[in-house]
């Protein structure tokens, strides 16, 4: 599987991910705040189905050729 997700996206989400979980416990406590979950494994994973459908790709790695 192929990365996606780039470095500064992959920080964001996982610390999204972990307010959106906290406020199952300190918020408004709803069970909708376990949706907090899917930022993180995709944060964790570095890939985003959702991206791949679109065609967005923020992983800026360098492409070479072997010569």
């Amino acid at each position: 599987m192929k990365t996606n997700v780039g470095s500064v996206e992959r920080a964001i989400r996982i610390v999204l991910g972990l307010f959106i979980i906290s406020l199952a416990f300190w918020g408004p406590e709803s069970p909708w705040a376990f949706l907090g979950v899917v930022p993180v494994l995709t944060g964790l994973v570095r890939y985003c189905p959702v991206w791949q459908l679109i065609g967005v790709n923020t992983d800026k790695k360098i492409e070479t050729t072997k010569i």
